[in-house]
């Protein structure tokens, strides 16, 4: 077929569906502008295309909430009773075996760039230590360097990117010597786009050749994984599970032995951690049951009589939050991906730079689009079992997504400082306080010092004398 019959066809294709305005500016492209373009209009699904504009673009609805949606059964943060806790000292030491055989790997969603933060570059390139000043990218870099040196392993790194920071990322990872790690175990790959609308639903122009588009959402990742080669690269390793995080948490335990063998042990395809919500409408998804499966529902979905319905104790019978945390079968994942599974979409209006119908650029003052995602956690239900085991807050929840205020920079090295002191204070150290109790110095413990609040007290030789405003580095 040739370039004119191309184009015709093209044309036709763009009209039935109501996007014409695509080719609007075709006279003034050049010979490899319009082959551009015309590539990226052959990769679009219209059809598919067509029900996002009638589903999601042009309606606002919430989501439904399942009629039977109900609290789902869950591993509390401490074993309950000798049979459970027998059960919890047997999956502590299946997990550390796994991690040892080289069975799990780390797999990080680093598609986020650091605009909430004032910050130019990729968020997982954001200096969050409170003494080092060490990036998010730095301190996973560096719990993956100690988990593979106290278990004597090699643990595997995927990281996910978006075509806003793929090359950037890759860059930072070269500049750095990815942080010490050998760069045949780093496996740094780009997450799939979906174009992006006007409120009347059609695709918005980034340029006269360029077609608007946004990346997919961390539902994407499952898609991204098989796609680029990730899983492939596992199946060759031996890996059979990925150990799922967000780049913003800056508490994060990778490797916990007790979640991978609870997991493992119940013979789970996905798993998620939860932490208790500060309160019903907290900003996090809603951990459910629904047909025996487990479900997430967005914060903003969960409406008010659920959210605040409570037992007979007083404590919130939806009282688990998501935190982006899993582990998920690289079996499980492959599965998916067998069947061309597609996960729900979810709307969300947002600000896109576009081209305008005189090829204008437009740089909106307020929201102008409507931009697709998929969420990870929607692939929960599709999996055969699931757990839920309860973590703390305080311990492994410090998401860094605003520049001030509630889950922000400054609370996230406040929480970084605070897990620090109570790790030190267990081992029987004295760490000055404030009278409102907040900790009156900075701490940083590097994970090659301690990966969790045991390992505090082997390490320290002797217990430290730290004194008000005092600098604390352990490493």
């Amino acid at each position: 077929m040739n370039n004119k019959e191309t184009f015709e066809k093209t044309k036709k294709l763009l009209k039935k569906h109501n996007q014409s305005h695509l080719l609007a500016f075709w006279e003034q492209l050049n010979a490899s502008q319009r082959r551009n373009l015309l590539a990226q209009i052959e990769k679009l699904d219209f059809a598919e295309i067509d029900g996002w504009v009638a589903d999601y673009v042009k309606k606002s609805a919430a989501a439904p909430v399942p009629v039977n949606f109900a609290p789902p059964p869950f591993y509390s943060l401490n074993p309950v009773g000798p049979g459970q806790k027998r059960k919890y000292n047997q999956a502590i030491e299946l997990g550390r075996e796994l991690i040892s055989a080289g069975k799990v790997a780390a797999f990080v969603v680093a598609g986020g760039q650091g605009t909430r933060l004032g910050f130019d570059g990729p968020k997982g390139n954001f200096p969050i230590s409170p003494v080092k000043n060490k990036t998010l990218f730095r301190i996973f870099a560096e719990i993956i360097a100690a988990v593979s040196e106290k278990y004597q392993t090699v643990c595997p790194w995927y990281i996910m990117t978006s075509p806003l920071n793929h090359d950037e990322t890759k860059e930072i990872f070269r500049s750095n010597g990815y942080y010490g790690l050998n760069e045949k175990d780093v496996f740094i790959f780009q997450q799939g786009t979906l174009p992006s609308f006007n409120l009347d639903g059609k695709i918005f122009l980034a340029d006269k050749d360029c077609i608007a588009c946004s990346p997919d959402g961390h539902g994407g990742s499952l898609k991204a994984l098989y796609k680029s080669g990730a899983i492939e690269d596992m199946k060759r390793r031996g890996v059979e599970f990925i150990s799922y995080l967000q780049v913003d948490n800056p508490l994060i335990n990778i490797f916990d032995p007790l979640f991978i063998g609870l997991h493992a042990l119940d013979e789970a395809e996905m798993s998620s951690k939860a932490v208790i919500k500060t309160g019903p409408k907290e900003r996090v998804g809603n951990f459910g049951l629904v047909d025996g499966r487990v479900t997430v529902v967005e914060y903003s979905d969960l409406p008010d009589e659920l959210a605040e319905k409570q037992n007979p104790d007083g404590s919130s019978v939806f009282r688990l939050g998501s935190v982006a945390i899993h582990i998920i079968n690289r079996t499980f994942v492959e599965k998916l991906n067998a069947g061309g599974f597609v996960l729900p979409l979810h709307r969300a209006v947002k600000e896109i730079p576009h081209i305008d119908q005189h090829g204008n650029f437009v740089e909106p003052d307020g929201p102008n689009s409507v931009k697709l995602e998929s969420f990870v956690f929607d692939a929960l239900p599709l999996a055969s079992k699931s757990i839920i085991l309860e973590t703390l807050r305080s311990e492994e929840f410090a998401p860094v997504k605003n520049a001030a205020g509630v889950d922000s920079v400054e609370s996230a090295k406040e929480m970084i400082v605070a897990r620090g002191a109570a790790w030190l204070e267990s081992a029987g150290a004295a760490v000055p306080r404030k009278p409102d109790s907040s900790v009156d110095c900075l701490i940083e413990i590097a994970p090659s010092f301690a990966l969790e609040k045991d390992d505090i007290k082997t390490k320290l030789c002797k217990i430290p004398e730290i004194k008000p405003m005092d600098r604390v580095y352990l490493a």
